[in-house]
C-alpha cells in the first residue's frame, strides 16, 4: 500500500512538472534567439547579417512548430524574421514580411498585450514600409494603429517612439515626429533589450537632429 502511495505521488508529481518543464524550455529558448538577435544586429555588418538571420528564423520557426498555442515563439519568430526582410530585397523581402506580418497577428490573438507592445511595433513598422497594394500590404493608416497600440501598452518605450517618429516624419508631420523622437532618446533601455534599444536611441538623436 506505501509503495503504491508513493508511486501513485511520484507520478502526481511528474504530472504537474511537466508543462512547467516544457514551458521553461520554451522560454530558455526564446531568451536565446533574443539574445542572439541581439548580437546580430548590434554587432555584425549590416552585408554579414542576412545569412545569419535567415539561419535564427529557421530556428525560430521550429520552435513555432513545436508550441502553436504559445505566443513568444510566434513574437519572436515574426521579429527576425522582419529583420531577415530589411537585409533581402525585391520579392524575397516582401515575403518575408507576409511571413513576419502573419506570425505577429497570430501572437496578437494569443496575447492582445503583444509581447508588453513588441509585436505592435514591429508590425507598425512592417505596415509603414512595406509597399502598397496590388504588390505589398502596406498601409499607413494600420501602422499607425499599431503603433498607437504599443504607444498605449509601453508609452516610454524607446523603439515604439523611435519608430513611430520616423513614421511620422515620413508622413510629413514633423512636429509630432520630433515629439516622439525626443520620448525615444529619454526613454529607458529595456534590461534584456539594452544593446538594441540603445541603438536606436541613437537612431533617435539622429532624426532628432534633422528635423
Amino acid at each position: 500500500m506505501i509503495r503504491r502511495q508513493l508511486l501513485a505521488a511520484a507520478l502526481g508529481a511528474g504530472l504537474l512538472l511537466a508543462p512547467l518543464s516544457g514551458a521553461l524550455a520554451w522560454e530558455n529558448e526564446v531568451e536565446a534567439l533574443k539574445q542572439r538577435w541581439e548580437q546580430i544586429n548590434t554587432r555584425q555588418a549590416e552585408g554579414q547579417r542576412r545569412g545569419s538571420l535567415k539561419s535564427l528564423s529557421e530556428e525560430a520557426e521550429r520552435l513555432v512548430q513545436a508550441n502553436p498555442g504559445a505566443a513568444q515563439p510566434l513574437i519572436w519568430y515574426g521579429i527576425i524574421e522582419a529583420s531577415h526582410a530589411r537585409e533581402r530585397s525585391g520579392l524575397g523581402a516582401l515575403g518575408s514580411a507576409r511571413t513576419a506580418r502573419d506570425a505577429l497577428e497570430r501572437a496578437i490573438e494569443l496575447d492582445p498585450q503583444g509581447g508588453n507592445g513588441s509585436a505592435y511595433v514591429t508590425l507598425g513598422a512592417l505596415y509603414d514600409r512595406a509597399p502598397g497594394r496590388p504588390i505589398g500590404f502596406g498601409n499607413s493608416d494600420t501602422a499607425e494603429r499599431m503603433f498607437q497600440r504599443a504607444l498605449e501598452i509601453r508609452p516610454d518605450g524607446i523603439d515604439v517612439n523611435y519608430y513611430y517618429a520616423a513614421f511620422l516624419e515620413d508622413e510629413g508631420r514633423k512636429n509630432e515626429a520630433r515629439e516622439h523622437a525626443q520620448r525615444a532618446v529619454d526613454g529607458t533601455a529595456r534590461e534584456d533589450r539594452q544593446a538594441s534599444d540603445e541603438a536606436l536611441r541613437e537612431e533617435a538623436r539622429a532624426l532628432l537632429s534633422r528635423l
